[in-house]
C-alpha cells in the first residue's frame, strides 16, 4: 500500500500519510508523491478542497533521516522543494487534520493551510536548530507573524514541542478536539467549503494573501539556500550522526 494516500470525492482531495510504522515520516519518494498530488488538485477544476491527514495517534515525524541523507535536496526542483512551493501557491481552501506529533514539516506545512483542526494529543516541535539547520517553508517569516516574535523564537531556536491548546491560543489552529474525532470533524468542514462557489473562495484566499505572497516566496528560496549549504557544514553532521547512533549530539566545539 501506498505511503500517501490520495483519495477525490465530491470535491475533496484528502491526502493521507499512511506509513504507520515509521510514525509517517517523509521520504523523498513521498515528497515526490504529495507534490504531484497537490499540483493534479490545483489543476482540477473538479476539486474545490484539499485536505492533510495522518493517523490519529501520529501526524508525521517529519523527514525520514536515513532517506533524507541518502536523497538531499539538491536543487530547487527536489521533491520537497516542490511540494513547498506547491502548498505555498495553492490557490483553494487548504485543511489539515492533525492527531500526535507533527516535527518539523509537519508543523511549517500547517502554516500554508486555511483550517486546522488538532487532536488534544497533538504536539507541534520544529526542532531545525537541533539538528544543525535552520527553518524552511517559509517558517521564519511566517512562525514569527503568527505566534509574535518571542514565541517563535522560543519554537524555532528551542526546537521544543508545544501542545494543541497552546497551539489554539496563538491561532496556529482553529479547534481542539478528541483524537477519533478530528478527521471526520476536517472533512465536515471540507464538504461546507465545497458546497460554496469555487470561485470566491479562491478570490477571497488570493486576497487575504496576497500581501504576503511574493515574501512567503522569496524567504522560502532563501531558507532552501541556507538549509542546503548546512546540511553539508559540521553541525548537521553531528546531529544526524548522533540521530542515527542513537546518542547525544556534542555541539561544544561547533
Amino acid at each position: 500500500m501506498s505511503d500517501i494516500l490520495v483519495h477525490t470525492e465530491a470535491g475533496i482531495t484528502t491526502l493521507t500519510f499512511n506509513r504507520p510504522d515509521k510514525k509517517n515520516s517523509i521520504t523523498a519518494a513521498m515528497y515526490g508523491a504529495l507534490a504531484d498530488a497537490v499540483a493534479a488538485a490545483a489543476a482540477d477544476p473538479a476539486v474545490r478542497v484539499l485536505v492533510f491527514q495522518g493517523h490519529e495517534t501520529t501526524f508525521s515525524a517529519g523527514n525520514d533521516i536515513g532517506d533524507f541523507l541518502n536523497n538531499p535536496p539538491a536543487t530547487e526542483d527536489s521533491p520537497v522543494f516542490r511540494f513547498l512551493r506547491g502548498i505555498a501557491q495553492f490557490p483553494k481552501p487548504l485543511l489539515a487534520a492533525v492527531c500526535g506529533p507533527a516535527v518539523g514539516i509537519g508543523t511549517t506545512l500547517l502554516f500554508h493551510c486555511d483550517l486546522v483542526y488538532a487532536g488534544d494529543n497533538a504536539a507541534f516541535s520544529m526542532p531545525f536548530v537541533n539538528l544543525g539547520l535552520c527553518p524552511e517553508a517559509a517558517s521564519s517569516l511566517l512562525v514569527p507573524q503568527m505566534l509574535g516574535y518571542h514565541r517563535a523564537a522560543e519554537a524555532l531556536l528551542l526546537g521544543e514541542p508545544f501542545m494543541a491548546e497552546a497551539a489554539l491560543e496563538v491561532g496556529l489552529v482553529n479547534r481542539v478536539l478528541p483524537p477519533s474525532e478530528v478527521t471526520g470533524y476536517a472533512q465536515s468542514v471540507a464538504r461546507k467549503l465545497a458546497a460554496k462557489p469555487l470561485a470566491s473562495l479562491v478570490e477571497t484566499k488570493r486576497l487575504m494573501k496576497k500581501g504576503n505572497a511574493a515574501l512567503v516566496m522569496a524567504t522560502m528560496a532563501e531558507e532552501g539556500a541556507s538549509f542546503g549549504r548546512m546540511l553539508g557544514e559540521p553541525a548537521a553532521r553531528e546531529a544526524f550522526g548522533a540521530f542515527m547512533e542513537r546518542r547525544k549530539p556534542d555541539f561544544s566545539k561547533l
